[in-house]
């Protein structure tokens, strides 16, 4: 858990400049990013609360398990699904109250069995290890893209 508390430290730091924009690093600002990473942690740590731990099967998947050994995502090749993009109306406010809520919502994480799962679009199902190792290398790449947002606009 204390990768996750690191990032979400670092998406709060970049708060600041949630209105900075560069559409050729990435159609969303620095809000949309921060809310996405979000909305995503309470999502799946939702869906990991909600499983029936008994249910988990395992099945081979390639991009899974090359995403999760090289701890990247590759910018750029995948849509986010509609239930994690961010709506309009994201503001300074909304996204402090969404990162307080966050940050209760994972601690949640520590008490849930290994077999404790989600089903993820792309990678299957990936379960408790699995799932708090993808919330880290997900948050980092979108850390990564609001440090590039904020560098080109200071260049």
């Amino acid at each position: 858990m204390n990768k996750i508390n690191h990032l979400l430290n670092q998406l709060e730091s970049n708060i600041s400049h949630a209105e900075v924009i560069n559409q050729e690093i990435s159609k969303g600002s620095v809000a949309w990013h921060i809310e996405h990473s979000l909305l995503t942690l309470n999502g799946i740590t939702e869906l990991l609360i909600q499983s029936n731990p008994d249910n988990y099967k395992w099945h081979f998947n390639f991009l899974r398990m090359v995403v999760l050994t090289k701890k990247k995502i590759p910018r750029g090749r995948a849509k986010s699904p509609a239930v994690v993009q961010p709506k309009d109306n994201i503001n300074v406010e909304s996204l402090l109250a969404h990162l307080s809520l966050t940050r209760n919502k994972i601690k949640a994480l520590e008490s849930l069995t290994k077999n404790s799962y989600f089903k993820h679009p792309f990678f299957g199902n990936l379960k408790l290890n699995q799932s708090i190792n993808f919330l880290e290398i997900h948050t980092k790449h979108h850390v990564e893209i609001i440090k590039d947002i904020i560098n080109s606009k200071l260049q």
